[in-house]
């Protein structure tokens, strides 16, 4: 199993980003029946092949994730499609 921890910091509000994150989450949820639960200020998502977690802080986003087999060889395309994102939603 492969393992992204990325930090990405932006000077949105919380609420902001907690709107921005959501619409990530369901745009996951349609193209790859990605699951997210809400808990306080996270978001778990898992779908076929990995398990993520989605943390909202001030300031800064942080997102975990383990790959199962087949996603981990695309590690490096998965973390940077990741930062890609993060960088084109909140900067």
């Amino acid at each position: 199993m492969a393992r992204i921890d990325i930090q990405h910091p932006h000077r949105r509000s919380s609420e902001e980003a907690r709107r921005i994150v959501d619409g990530i989450a369901a745009q996951l949820r349609e193209r790859f029946g990605v699951a997210a639960d809400w808990r306080g200020d996270a978001v778990d998502l898992s779908g076929p092949g990995f398990k993520g977690l989605v943390k909202l802080l001030p300031g800064q986003v942080q997102v975990s994730a383990e790959l199962g087999f087949l996603l981990s060889a695309l590690r490096g395309q998965v973390e940077a499609e990741i930062r890609r994102v993060l960088a084109e939603r909140l900067d």
